[in-house]
């Protein structure tokens, strides 16, 4: 069973074009299958607007994608329903607009200039007004994880021990502590994004596949066939191997 996944794409949008390239030109070879992006499709980046409406309109046409809600993806459409929200996993000390959490990029694809360094009302008044109710349902829409064959694809990852059924969203789309350092066999392998790394990184019970998008990283895309992963380049296939 063959399934495609990407990693947090935070606003890069011709990262994200690029790797569906790669993810094109290998079915080509081997057939089609569904792409699953593990959510943060929005800020830090330039183009989050551009990216909620590239996978909105894709999936509207009928492309076989399936798009997760990542912690930020939540941080958006909740700021914009409500001005005083702030995410109960969130430190205290930081809210949307903070410079860490990068939501300014997100408002300025929307054409809300200089969110941060303005008063908040008319700032949130503007992005109000500008966000298409669209892309609100859309992300709102969004599941918080996706099972198919023996693999889950989540955003940040799973509470150990705990069924699936039983999940919290704020663990999978929030989760480190408790998840990272867990050695445990989850019955699935679990693909996931949120902690960014250097490079898409097999675990062994599990793979993560932020490489930075963020933070000037490139945009990692993988193939699963069965549990064997393959990161994708636009060479061909390169073997993701779990620690021996």
């Amino acid at each position: 069973m063959r399934t495609y996944a990407i990693g947090d794409i935070h606003g890069h949008i011709e990262l994200l074009r690029e790797v569906h390239a790669w993810i094109a030109a290998d079915q080509a070879k081997h057939g089609p299958a569904p792409i699953v992006h593990v959510g943060d499709l929005v800020d830090r980046g330039p183009d989050c607007r551009g990216v909620v409406e590239y996978l909105r309109a894709g999936i509207a046409s009928g492309q076989d994608w399936v798009v997760l809600k990542g912690n930020h993806d939540r941080m958006f459409t909740n700021y914009i329903a409500d001005i005083a929200y702030h995410d109960p996993c969130l430190r205290p000390d930081y809210g949307y607009l903070h410079p860490k959490i990068g939501g300014a990029a997100t408002l300025a694809s929307y054409g809300v200039k200089n969110a941060a360094d303005r008063p908040l009302a008319p700032v949130h008044a503007e992005a109000v007004a500008g966000v298409p109710q669209s892309h609100l349902d859309f992300l709102n829409s969004r599941p918080s994880y996706f099972q198919r064959g023996e693999v889950i694809y989540v955003h940040a990852g799973i509470r150990p021990g705990v069924p699936m059924g039983s999940q919290t969203e704020d663990d999978l789309v929030w989760i480190r502590k408790g998840w990272l350092d867990d050695t445990s066999d989850h019955g699935m392998l679990i693909v996931h994004g949120h902690t960014a790394l250097d490079g898409p990184t097999h675990y062994g019970n599990r793979v993560n596949i932020d490489s930075s998008a963020a933070y000037g990283g490139p945009l990692t895309g993988v193939v699963l066939e069965g549990r064997d992963v393959f990161k994708l380049t636009a060479a061909g296939r390169i073997p993701l191997l779990p620690p021996i």
